[in-house]
């Protein structure tokens, strides 16, 4: 199972999120849950460092499927944006899928 926390400050704001594990939907490579996940994450990433100048920490391991991604400037505009897109995403994908496959929470940031 994908287990998804995603950090939101007081303002609502989107901070940052946790992604560990696999969906185990199919066998790996054709995993669909799973590469629905990674492109919805990556993509989030990479268009936050393309098209924004917020300053953010990542830690990732590939092999246990672990991306821990947070914001460390003050959360812009966009940036916001693109952080609830991919909570949409996510949650899309969640709704499809069941809590067999994906889990998302939310926790609560300073």
């Amino acid at each position: 199972m994908i287990n998804v926390s995603i950090y939101k400050s007081a303002e609502n704001l989107i901070t940052g999120f946790i992604l560990s594990g696999h969906a185990d939907y199919s066998k790996r490579g054709s995993d669909i849950v799973c590469s629905a996940v990674s492109v919805l994450v990556i993509n989030t990433i990479n268009s936050i460092e393309q098209f924004t100048s917020d300053e953010f920490s990542i830690e990732q391991d590939e092999k246990k499927g672990f991306i821990e991604f947070h914001v460390i400037s003050q959360v812009s505009e966009k940036t916001n944006l693109l952080m609830n897109s991919l909570e949409l995403g996510l949650s899309g994908v969640a709704d499809n899928y069941t809590e067999k496959y994906i889990k998302i929470s939310q926790i609560n940031s300073q």
